[in-house]
C-alpha cells in the first residue's frame, strides 16, 4: 500500500522530460523512490522521522554561498543543486544522490547512541564519520602518492566542524560516483577526478579570483551534462577502444589494457604530469594499444603460461623442491630413519646442495619475471627494468658463489681423505655464506612473528622503507599491510605446521624411501634386452619414468592432507559454534520450552543502558544467559507464564512462520493447526504449546493417575509435572473441558449452575491437595472416553443436539455415581447444588433444553474444539509432523540457530539499512501455461514432473485452492491459473522465487518494527484480535467479492499487517530496498515480451521492489543514447512509474556482462550494506528475522579488522530432484559450509565465492565495486571481489546462524558446463595480477591456504589425472622397451611391482569425500552420514566425481595453454528428458571420450606386451583404478542420462549420430546440426593461441607416434630385428593407407555420381591388390594374420597424432588441397570413436533389466520418498491424474 498523498493532477509517465527551470512544474508530483523529498509535507510514513527532516534541512543550508552564474537560482534548491549547476551534473543523478544521502544520514542519526540532544538538526558526528568512511580510499591514495588531500577540514576533534563544507565534499563524491558509469570499476581514477574537482570547489568556497579574467573562479568544466561529456566520456571511450582491440577477448591479454591497467595508471604521479586538469585529451593515456605512442600495460602483464603458477606461488615450490632433494639425499643412504643417515658428515654436506637448487630457482624466477613483465618497462618506468636486470645478475652470482664455496669443501675433504678440522671450517664458511643468502627470509620470519611492525612498514610512506621494499617487490597501492593479528597468526600457523609435518613424514617414508631400492636395482642392470632400436641408455629413462608419477603425487598430495585436516578443524569449529545440535523434530521437542526465551534473547532488542553493550561485564552476562538458554538452566519457560507479553510476542513470530509455511504449501491446514501456538483464550492458565508437542501426554498422565490410585496429590502431581508438556496438557485439557461444557449449556439454567458447582468442587479439592481423597482416579478413563465422544459430536459438520444431550447425561451419570469417592444420596446432591432441585419448573430430562451449540460460523470456537480433540485423542507421538522434509529442515535449522552465538538485534529503527541486488538477464520469471503443459518426447510435462517430485506440496496447494473457492479441478487452468503458475515457479529456479524470498526481508522488518514499538496492550489485544480475524479470513469460504489480484495480495501481506499502525511501512522502506538489475527490461517492454509483463506483476505485488534497466534511445541521427533507469510500481496510479534516468557515456557492456549489469544498478541501492543475490536463489521468512543480527557483525572486530564482507551459509535446495543433483548438492554443501568455515576461521583467507554474501556497501563503493569486469580474465567475476577486498585490507568472515537457499544444476550436461565455466575461470585467475599479488603479499601460511583453496585445487586435480597418464605411459615404455623383462630376470621383480604400483595413492582421492562425510556427521549425525555415503557409492557417485575431475582437468589445462574461457549458460530447467548420443558426443568427445580411449589403448597394449601383466592378479591390482577412470569417462554420460540404456532410444540415437556426422550443411549450419561446424568450433582455441601454446600442443601430440615406434618391433614381420630401418619402413604402411584413401576419394568424386561402374572397378582393383600384397607377405616374410590387428594398435594412434598436428597448422593447410583430406580423415576418426563409445552402451541397453536398474540409480532419492519416477521416465501417466 502507498502512504503518499499526491496533489490532484497526476504525473509520471514512463518517459519524463525534465522541465526547464522557470516552467510551471510542481515538484511534489514528481515520482520518488523511497522518500518524497520534493514534498516534505506529504503524508508519508518515512517523513514522520525527525532525522529525515534534519538531513533534508542540512542539505538546504546554501546560505551565503556564491550562486552559480548563467542560471536561475530557485529557493527550493539545495547544496546538491548548487554543485550540479557549477560542475554540470545530470538532474536525475542529483535527485538520486539526494535521496541516497538523506536516507543514509537519517539512518546513521537514528543509530546514534546516545541520541543527539537536538534530533531536529543533523548531528556533526554522523557527518564526520560518514565523510571519513566515504573518503578513506581517497585520503589513502593521496598519502600513497605523497599529495596533499584537497579536503580542507581538520580531523582533530577540537577543531570546529564546518558541516556545510563536509556535506559539499560528501555530495561531490557521491555525484561523481553516481555518474561515472563504467569508471566505477577504476576507483583511483575517481579519486583523481575528485581530487581536482574538490580543489575547484575549495577555490569557489574560498572566493578565489581567476588571474586571467579577474572574475571569481569558475570550475574548468561546467554546463549541462558537462561532467559526463568532458570527464567521463573521454576515459570511457579509451576503455571502449581498448576492449575493441581485444577482439572480443580473444586477443592475448598482454596486447590491450583492461580495467585494472587503466586504474593502475593512477597509482603513480605520472597521471598528474600527463593527464593534467581539465583532462588533456591529447595525452598518450588516450592512445589505444593499436596506436604507436600508447601507454602500455600498467602494473602487470597477463601472459598465458603454466609458469604463472611457479611465479605466483614461488615460495611453495621452493619448499617442495628443497625437501624432495634433501629427502632423496638422506634416503639414498638406506638407513631406517633419516636422523641416522644425517649423523654422517658427508650426508650433511650433500644436503647443503639444496642451496644450489634454491639459488637456481631464484635465478629462474628472475628470468621468468623479466620475460613476462618486460613490456611494462618504458621510459617512464625505467626503475622496473633496472631491478629486473639486477635481480637476474644477483641470482646468477649467488649460484657461482655457492659453487665456489661448496667446491672448496670437497677439495679439502679429498685432499685430507677425511673430515679434517680445515674441511669442517670450510663447511662452517659455507653455512655463513648461506646465512647471508637467507637473511631476507629470516627478516620475513621476524616480521611474521611481529605482524603489526610489518603492517606499519608496508603502510608507511617513509623513504627508507620504500627503498628497502623496492628490491623485493614493486610498490603498489594495494596489497600493503595485510598481516593479521598475533592470535590469528598462531592459529593458522599451527594448522599448517601440522599439515606440512604429516605430508613430509608420509612423503619420506611412503613415497621417497621405497623408491630408492628399485632405483639402485635398475642402475645395476648393465645390459638390457632391448626390443627396439636404442638411441640412448633406456635404463636411465626408465628410472625417470619410475620417479615421474611419484614426484607428481608428491607435488599434489598436500591437497589431500589439507582436505583431511580442514575437515576435522571445520567440524571442531562447527561443534564450538553449536551447529547441528537440533537436527530433527524430536530434538526440537526437547528444547522447545526454551525456544521462546531464545527468540526473545536473540531476535527482540533489549532495553540497553547507554554504551553498556560492549563492556566486559555485559559480554560475561550474555555468555551466562546463553548457557542457561542452551541447557534450560533456571527453567526459562516458567517465566513465560508470568510474562504474557513475551509469550504473545513469541506466539506472533512463531505463528507467522508457520502461516508462511502454509502459504508456501509445505504444510497442510491440519499441520498448521498442530504446529501453531493458539492465542490464549478459554481462560487456560498455562502456555498453550503447539499440539505436536502435547501429543500422547494426556494419555500418559491418565495412565499415571490410574496406576497411582492411592498416592497422595503431591506425589501424583510431582510425577506429572516432571514433564513440562504433560503438566500443560493436563491443565489445558481441564480448563478447556470446563470452558467448553459451560459454553454449550445456556446460562441461567439449572444445569449451568450444577456444572459450575461441580467444577468449583474439583477446583477446591485440587487447591487443598485433596483430589485423590475426594475423587476416584479410576473413573477418569470413562470420563475421558465420553469427553472424546462429546468433542467428536461437536466436530461433525452436521451436529445432532440429542446425541450431545445423551453424552452430557452419560458424563453426569459417571461423575455422580463413579467419580466421587464418598457416595452421596440424591438429597445430598441437591443440597450441594449438584442435582436438580425438586422445586424447579424444569420438564423433561436433564440437559434436554439446556444445550446451545454455537453457530458453525464461530470458527474460533470450533478451532479450539479441534485442538481439544487432538489433545484428548492423540496416542502416537507426532514425530513425523510436519511430513514435508523441507519444512522439517527449516524448523530444525531455525530453532538450532537461535541457540548459536549471534550479536543482539537492535531495534529496526536503529539497525543498519541494507539493499539486495540481483542481476537478471532473460531467465524465466514465471512459468507460462504452455511451459507447464508442453510434454517432452516421453509424454512428461513440467507440471506432471513437479506434481510427482513435490507430491505432498501439490496436495497442500490443491487444499488451499479449494479453501479459496476452487470447485472443480479443471478450474486450476482457468480462474486459478496465476496461482498454479506461481506454485510451479516457486519450485524452479525462477526470478519470481528469488523475489518472493528476498521480499521476506521487507515482511520480517515490518513485523519486527511493529513488535519493537507495540505496547503490551497492542500485543495482547492484537494477538486476540488476530486469533479471531485470521480464522474468519482463512476459513470462512473466502470473500468472493474481492478481486483476484487483491485476493492474491492478501496472502503476500502478513496477517500481522492487520495490527500495523502505519509507521512500520515507512521504517521497513527506509531500512530495506530490493533492486533487480533487469538489463534488457526496456527492450523486453518494447518487444512486448511476456517476461516484461511478469516483471511488472512482481513489482505490483512487492512494494519494496525496484527494477533497474538500461534504456537505449535513438537520438535524431543513427546514434543511440543509453540511460540507467530505475522504475517502480505506483500503487496509487496503478501503473509503472520512472523514478530516475541517468545518462550513460555509451553502451553498458564493455567487459563481462554480469558485473557490468550489477555496476549500473549499484547507484540505485541504498543503505550501509548490500547483499548480492543470484537469480537461482531463495530466502526464508524465519531466516529474514535474523538479518538485524547479521548486520551488527559489521561493528565487531574479527582479528585486526572489522568485516567488509559477511559470508553467509547456503542451503542447496535442488538436492532432491535426482541422485545426480544430490551428489552435486552434497559436494556444494560441504564447500559452502565446512569449506568456508575453515577458510574464515582459522585460515583467514575466505574470499567471496558466488553469492549470498553481504558487502559493506560504502567500503566497496569507493574501491571498485562488488565484482570485477575485465573481459575474459574476470570471467569468474565474484571471486575477484574477494581478492580485491583482501588486497585492499578488507576482512571476510563467515556466519552460519543464517542461511539463504541456492539452486544448482541438476543434469549431467548442465553440471559439466558449470564445472567447465568454473575451471576455465580458475585457468584465467592464474594469469591475473590479483592472484600473483596475493601469492606474494600474503604471509607464507596464508599463501598456502589461499593456493590450496582456489587455483591450487584445480591444479592438483589436473595433477591427479597427469599422474595416471605418467604412470601408464611409463608402464608402456618399460614393457615395450624390454626394461621390464630385464628387471624381472635380475630378480628385482618384487621391488619393481611394488613401486610401479605407486598408483595406490590416487585412491587417496577417496579422502576428498571426507569433508562431505564430516559435515554430514556434524549436521545430521554420524550414522546418517555413513548411510548417505554408502548410498551415494551404490548410486555410482564415484563415477560422477571421477568424471567431474576429467571436466575440470580438460578445461583448466586448455584455458591456461590456449585461453578460450567463456560464459556458459547452463540453463536452470528440470532435467528429465533423454539427451541424444550426438549431443553427449559433442559435449564430451574431446574432454573425456578420446582421452579415455587413449588410456584404454595403453592398458590393452600393456596387457598384451608386458611380462608382469602375464600374472593376472598383479595386472588387475596395478591397473584397476586406471580402468575405473576409463570406464567412468566413457559411461558416465549414459549412466546419468534418463533412459540412457533404453534399446529403442539407443538405436534412434545411433541413427541420429550418423546423420549428424554426414550432414554437410550450409555456411549457417550450427554445431548441433553439422559435424563439420562442430569440429571447427572445437579447434577455436588453437586459432587464438600463441606460438608457445602451439608448440606445447605439438609436443603433446607427438606421444601418439610412440605406439607405432613401440609396437612395430613387436610384430612378427619384424623378425626380432631392432634396426631403425624397421621403424622407417613402417611408415610405408601409413603412406599406402593415405594413398589408398586419396585414390578412393578421387574416384568417388570423379565417378560415383555418373559413371558408377568405374568407381566400383577402382574399389575392386584395390581389394585385389591388397589381397595379393597380404599373400605375398605371408609367403615371403614372417608376417602373420595377427600382425594385421596388432598393427592397427600402432597406426590408428599415428593417424590421430598427424590429424591433431594438422589442426595446429590449420591456417597454413587450409589453403591447400590437403585440408579436405584432413577433414575427411577427421570425420572417419570421429565415427570410429563414436562406435567405440556406442558399443558398451548398446550392449547394456540390450541386456534385460539394465534400464530399470539405471533408472533406480538415477532417481533413487526420489524413489525413497515414494515418487513415481518410472512413470515419469517412461511416460505411463496414471489415469488418476
Amino acid at each position: 500500500m502507498s502512504h503518499r498523498q499526491r496533489p490532484p493532477p497526476l504525473a509520471g509517465e514512463p518517459r519524463r522530460p525534465g522541465p526547464a527551470p522557470g516552467q510551471n512544474f510542481d515538484p511534489a508530483s514528481e515520482p520518488y523512490n523511497i522518500i518524497p523529498l520534493n514534498n516534505l509535507l506529504a503524508d508519508h510514513p518515512s517523513l514522520r522521522f525527525p532525522e529525515v527532516r534534519a538531513a533534508s534541512a542540512a542539505l538546504r543550508t546554501v546560505g551565503n554561498l556564491r550562486k552559480p552564474p548563467f542560471t536561475q537560482w530557485l529557493p527550493e534548491m539545495d547544496l546538491l543543486d548548487w554543485l550540479a549547476l557549477f560542475f554540470g551534473f545530470q538532474k536525475d543523478n542529483v535527485r538520486n544522490q539526494r535521496e541516497h544521502l538523506v536516507l543514509h544520514l537519517a539512518n546513521a542519526q537514528m543509530r546514534l547512541t546516545p541520541p543527539p540532544d537536538n534530533i531536529d538538526t543533523l548531528d556533526g558526528t554522523v557527518l564526520r564519520r560518514f565523510r571519513k568512511k566515504l573518503l578513506k580510499n581517497y585520503t589513502d591514495w593521496c598519502y600513497y602518492l605523497g599529495k596533499k588531500s584537497n579536503i580542507w577540514i581538520s580531523d582533530r576533534r577540537e577543531a570546529a566542524s564546518d558541516h556545510r563544507r563536509e556535506l559539499l565534499y560528501v555530495s561531490l563524491h557521491l555525484l561523481i560516483w553516481g555518474e561515472s558509469a563504467n569508471l566505477r570499476f577504476i576507483p583511483e581514477c575517481i579519486c583523481y577526478i575528485f581530487h581536482h574537482m574538490a580543489m575547484e570547489l575549495n577555490k569557489i568556497l574560498e572566493d578565489y579570483i581567476d588571474e586571467n579574467t579577474g572574475q571569481p573562479v569558475m570550475p574548468s568544466i561546467s554546463g549541462e551534462n558537462a561532467f559526463l561529456n568532458f570527464v567521463v566520456k573521454p576515459i570511457y571511450e579509451t576503455i571502449r577502444a581498448e576492449v575493441e582491440c581485444s577482439r572480443d577477448g580473444t586477443a592475448p591479454h598482454s596486447q590491450w589494457r583492461n580495467y585494472d591497467d587503466i586504474n593502475e595508471y593512477f597509482w603513480s604521479n605520472r597521471c598528474f604530469q600527463k593527464l593534467k586538469w581539465p583532462i588533456d585529451v591529447g595525452s598518450n593515456f588516450f592512445v589505444t594499444s593499436s596506436g604507436s605512442k600508447h601507454v602500455g600495460k600498467t602494473g602487470f602483464v597477463e601472459r598465458r603460461s603454466f609458469w604463472n603458477l611457479l611465479r605466483s606461488f614461488d615460495r611453495l615450490w621452493v619448499m617442495l623442491f628443497l625437501f624432495l632433494q634433501a629427502a632423496i639425499i638422506v634416503a639414498w643412504e638406506g638407513k631406517e630413519f633419516p636422523w641416522q643417515a644425517l649423523k654422517a658428515r658427508s650426508v650433511q654436506v650433500k644436503v647443503l646442495t639444496v642451496f644450489f637448487t634454491w639459488s637456481g630457482l631464484r635465478f629462474f624466477q628472475s628470468l621468468l619475471d623479466a620475460m613476462m613483465q618486460s613490456s611494462l618497462v618504458s621510459r617512464e618506468t625505467l626503475g622496473l627494468g633496472v631491478r629486473m636486470v639486477m635481480k637476474t645478475i644477483v641470482a646468477a652470482v649467488w649460484i657461482i658463489i655457492f659453487g665456489v664455496f661448496y667446491g672448496r669443501i670437497w677439495t679439502q675433504r679429498n685432499q685430507d681423505k677425511r673430515w679434517s678440522p680445515e674441511a669442517n671450517r670450510r663447511v662452517v664458511t659455507f653455512l655463513e655464506v648461506a646465512l647471508v643468502f637467507i637473511l631476507p627470509e629470516l627478516l620475513a620470519l621476524a616480521l611474521f612473528v611481529l605482524p603489526w611492525i610489518r603492517n606499519f612498514i608496508e603502510g608507511s610512506n617513509w623513504r627508507i622503507f620504500r627503498m628497502l621494499a623496492w628490491w623485493f617487490q614493486s610498490r603498489i597501492f594495494v596489497g600493503r599491510a595485510l598481516r593479521e593479528n598475533l592470535v590469528d597468526n598462531v592459529k593458522y600457523t599451527l594448522f599448517w605446521v601440522l599439515v606440512l609435518g604429516t605430508k613430509f613424514f608420509f612423503s619420506y617414508f611412503m613415497q621417497i624411501k621405497p623408491m630408492i631400492a628399485p632405483t639402485k636395482a635398475l642402475l645395476r642392470i648393465k645390459n638390457t634386452d632391448n626390443e627396439w632400436h636404442e638411441f640412448f641408455d633406456s635404463s636411465k629413462l626408465a628410472i625417470g619414468l619410475l620417479w615421474l608419477p611419484v614426484v607428481l603425487i608428491y607435488l599434489m598430495d598436500l591437497q589431500i592432507w589439507y582436505s583431511i585436516y580442514s575437515s576435522f578443524v571445520g567440524a571442531a569449529v562447527g561443534l564450538f559454534a553449536h551447529l547441528g545440535e537440533i537436527r530433527n523434530i524430536q530434538q526440537l521437542r526437547l528444547r522447545f520450552q526454551f525456544f521462546a526465551s531464545a527468540i526473545q534473547f536473540n531476535l527482540m532488542p533489549e532495553e540497553q543502558l547507554l554504551n553498556a553493550r560492549g563492556t566486559l561485564r555485559n559480554k560475561f552476562n550474555d555468555a551466562i544467559h546463553r548457557l542457561k538458554l542452551r541447557y534450560g538452566l533456571g527453567q526459562p519457560y516458567r517465566k513465560l507464564e508470568s510474562n504474557q507479553v513475551e509469550a504473545n510476542k513469541f506466539a506472533l513470530i512463531w505463528n507467522e512462520i508457520i502461516k508462511i509455511f502454509r502459504e508456501e504449501d509445505i504444510i497442510s491446514d491440519c499441520e498448521l493447526e498442530l504446529l501453531e501456538l493458539p492465542q490464549n483464550s478459554w481462560n487456560v492458565r498455562v502456555i498453550r504449546w503447539p499440539c505436536f508437542l502435547l501429543c500422547n501426554e494426556l494419555l500418559l498422565a491418565l495412565s499415571q493417575a490410574t496406576e497411582l490410585v492411592d498416592a497422595p496429590d503431591k506425589w501424583l502431581w510431582y510425577k506429572i509435572r516432571k514433564n513440562e508438556y504433560r503438566r500443560c496438557a493436563v491443565i489445558e485439557a481441564y480448563d478447556c473441558i470446563k470452558h467448553l461444557i459451560l459454553e454449550i449449556i445456556k446460562r441461567n439454567t439449572e444445569e449451568h449452575s450444577i456444572l459450575t458447582v461441580l467444577f468449583q468442587e474439583i477446583d477446591h479439592s485440587v487447591q487443598s491437595e485433596r483430589f485423590t481423597k475426594d475423587f476416584k482416579t479410576t473413573a477418569l478413563p470413562q470420563l475421558h472416553a465420553k469427553l472424546i465422544k462429546l468433542v467428536e459430536l461437536l466436530n461433525k459438520p452436521k451436529k445432532d443436539p440429542n446425541q450431545v444431550v445423551n453424552t452430557l447425561q452419560a458424563l453426569y451419570e459417571i461423575v455422580i455415581k463413579d467419580f466421587f469417592k464418598e457416595k452421596r444420596s440424591m438429597d445430598q446432591l441437591r443440597e450441594d447444588g449438584l442435582a436438580i432441585q425438586l422445586s424447579s419448573s424444569m420438564t423433561g430430562l436433564l440437559f434436554e433444553n439446556a444445550v446451545q451449540i454455537p453457530d458453525a460460523s464461530d470458527e474460533t470456537f470450533y478451532r479450539q474444539v479441534r485442538r481439544l480433540h487432538t489433545i484428548l485423542t492423540s496416542r502416537d507421538s507426532m514425530q513425523n509432523i510436519p511430513v514435508n522434509l523441507e519444512a522439517r529442515r527449516r524448523i530444525a535449522f531455525f530453532s538450532n540457530s537461535l541457540f548459536m552465538n549471534m550479536p543482539h538485534a537492535p531495534q529496526v529503527e536503529k539497525m543498519m539499512a541494507f539493499s539486495v541486488l540481483t542481476p537478471y538477464y532473460s531467465e524465466e520469471v514465471i512459468y507460462s501455461k504452455e511451459q507447464l503443459r508442453t510434454e517432452n518426447e516421453d509424454g512428461i510435462s513440467t507440471l506432471y514432473y513437479l506434481q510427482t517430485i513435490y507430491d505432498d506440496e501439490w496436495k497442500n496447494f490443491m487444499e488451499r485452492m479449494r479453501r479459496e473457492g476452487l470447485v472443480n479441478n479443471t478450474e486450476i487452468w482457468t480462474t486459478k491459473l496465476r496461482e498454479l503458475r506461481l506454485w510451479a515457479s516457486y519450485r524452479g529456479q525462477t526470478l519470481s522465487r528469488t523475489v518472493r524470498g528476498m521480499m521476506y526481508y521487507y515482511r520480517a522488518l515490518k513485523m519486527l518494527a511493529f513488535l519493537d514499538s507495540a505496547s503490551e496492550m497492542d500485543i495482547r489485544d492484537g494477538s486476540r484480535e488476530l486469533g479471531s480475524m485470521r480464522q474468519e479470513r482463512s476459513m470462512d469460504g473466502f470473500d468472493l467479492e474481492q478481486s483476484p489480484s487483491l485476493r492474491s495480495l492478501s496472502r503476500t501481506s502478513s496477517s500481522v499487517d492487520l495490527l500495523f499502525k502505519g509507521h512500520e511501512y515507512g521504517t521497513a522502506l527506509m531500512k530495506y530496498t530490493y533492486v533487480v538489475a533487469c538489463q534488457i527490461y526496456g527492450t523486453q517492454k518494447a518487444r512486448k515480451d511476456p517476461h516484461a509483463d511478469e516483471i511488472l506483476y512482481l513489482m505490483k505485488n512487492n512494494e519494496a521492489l525496484r527494477i533497474a534497466y538500461v534504456d537505449e534511445v535513438f537520438s535524431g541521427r543513427d546514434e543511440k543514447e543509453y540511460y540507467s533507469v530505475l522504475v517502480k510500481y505506483d500503487q496509487q496510479l496503478q501503473k509503472e512509474v520512472e523514478i530516475y534516468r541517468v545518462k550513460l557515456p555509451g553502451p553498458l557492456k564493455l567487459g563481462e556482462g554480469k558485473p557490468e549489469n550489477q555496476n549500473h544498478a549499484l547507484i540505485f541501492t541504498r543503505g550501509d550494506a548490500v547483499q548480492t543475490i543470484d537469480m537461482n536463489q531463495d530466502n526464508y521468512f524465519e531466516e529474514a528475522l535474523k538479518i538485524r543480527n547479521l548486520l551488527e557483525e559489521f561493528r565487531r572486530y574479527y582479528g585486526a579488522r572489522k568485516p567488509t564482507i559477511l559470508g553467509v551459509r547456503e542451503h542447496i535446495f535442488t538436492g532432491s530432484v535426482s541422485s545426480l543433483a544430490w551428489f552435486m548438492s552434497a559436494q556444494e554443501t560441504s564447500f559452502v559450509t565446512l569449506g568456508q568455515r575453515v577458510l574464515a576461521n582459522p585460515l583467514k583467507v575466505r574470499m567471496h565465492y558466488g553469492h549470498p554474501d553481504v558487502f559493506d556497501r560504502f567500503w566497496f563503493m569507493t574501491r571498485g565495486g562488488i565484482s570485477k569486469a575485465s573481459r575474459v580474465i574476470n570471467i569468474s567475476e565474484d571471486i575477484f571481489a574477494g581478492f580485491n577486498c583482501t588486497l585492499r585490507g578488507g576482512n571476510v568472515t563467515h556466519h552460519e546462524y543464517i542461511q539463504v537457499g541456492k539452486g544448482r544444476d541438476v543434469g549431467l550436461n548442465q553440471i559439466s558446463m558449470f564445472e567447465a565455466k568454473v575451471a576455465s575461470g580458475n585457468g584465467e585467475q592464474i594469469l591475473s595480477r590479483d592472484v600473483y599479488r596475493l601469492g606474494h603479499r600474503l604471509d607464507f601460511f596464508r599463501m598456502l591456504s589461499f593456493f590450496y583453496t582456489t587455483v591450487g585445487f584445480f591444479f592438483n586435480t589436473m595433477m591427479v589425472i597427469l599422474t595416471v597418464y605418467a604412470f601408464l605411459w611409463g608402464r608402456l615404455y618399460l614393457a615395450l622397451s624390454g626394461v621390464e623383462g630385464s628387471a624381472l630376470k635380475n630378480d628385482s621383480n618384487k621391488a619393481l611391482t611394488t613401486i610401479l604400483n605407486q598408483q595406490f595413492i590416487i585412491q587417496l582421492g577417496l579422502f576428498t569425500a571426507l569433508p562431505m562425510i564430516v559435515e554430514n556427521s556434524l549436521e545430521h549425525g554420524f550414522l546418517q552420514a555413513i548411510w548417505d555415503f554408502l548410498t551415494m557409492q551404490l548410486e555410482l557417485s564415484s563415477v560422477f566425481y571421477t568424471f567431474s575431475m576429467g571436466t575440470r582437468t580438460h578445461f583448466f589445462g586448455r584455458t591456461i595453454l590456449h585461453g578460450g574461457a567463456k560464459y556458459r549458460a547452463t540453463g536452470r530447467g528440470f532435467v528429465v528428458q533423454h539427451k541424444s548420443f550426438a549431443e553427449n558426443y559433442r559435449l564430451y568427445a574431446r574432454s573425456h571420450f578420446v582421452k579415455a580411449i587413449e588410456l584404454g589403448l595403453i592398458l590393452i597394449v600393456y596387457a598384451s606386451h608386458s611380462p608382469i601383466a602375464k600374472d593376472t592378479f598383479v595386472y588387475i591390482a596395478m591397473t584397476i583404478s586406471s580402468w575405473f577412470l576409463v570406464v567412468s569417462w566413457i559411461m558416465a554420460p549414459f549412466v546419468f542420462n534418463p533412459s540412457g540404456f533404453d534399446w529403442l532410444k539407443t538405436v534412434d540415437d545411433f541413427d541420429d549420430f550418423m546423420n549428424w556426422i554426414w550432414f554437410r550443411g550450409s555456411v549457417f549450419a550450427k554445431a548441433e546440426q553439422s559435424w563439420e561446424r562442430w569440429w571447427y568450433e572445437e579447434q577455436d582455441h588453437l586459432r587464438n593461441t600463441g606460438l608457445v601454446g602451439k608448440l606445447v600442443e605439438i609436443i603433446l601430440d607427438l606421444r601418439f607416434f610412440f605406439f607405432q615406434y613401440g609396437i612395430v618391433y613387436q610384430l612378427n614381420i619384424a623378425a626380432g630385428s631392432t634396426s631403425i630401418a624397421v621403424y622407417f619402413l613402417s611408415w610405408i604402411y601409413v603412406l599406402v593407407a593415405f594413398g589408398i584413401y586419396v585414390v578412393v576419394a578421387y574416384a568417388r568424386d570423379r565417378y560415383a555420381a555418373k559413371e558408377h561402374i568405374y568407381y566400383r572397378l577402382v574399389q575392386f582393383l584395390l581389394i585385389i591388390l591388397a589381397t595379393l600384397v597380404i599373400i605375398a607377405l605371408l609367403e615371403f616374410t614372417e608376417f602373420t594374420f595377427i600382425d594385421i590387428f596388432t598393427s592397427l594398435l600402432a597406426f590408428v594412434p599415428t593417424g590421430w597424432g598427424l590429424l591433431l598436428i594438422a589442426q595446429v597448422f590449420r591456417r597454413a593447410l587450409q589453403r591447400t588441397l590437403l585440408w579436405n583430406v584432413v577433414v575427411s580423415v577427421a570425420r572417419l576418426y570421429d565415427i570410429l570413436f563414436g562406435v567405440i563409445v556406442m558399443v558398451p552402451v548398446a550392449l547394456l541397453s540390450w541386456l534385460p533389466g539394465f534400464q530399470s536398474m539405471q533408472t533406480r540409480i538415477l532417481f533413487n532419492e526420489a524413489f525413497s520418498r515414494g515418487l513415481r519416477i518410472f512413470q515419469i521416465v517412461s511416460g505411463k501417466k496414471s489415469n488418476a491424474d
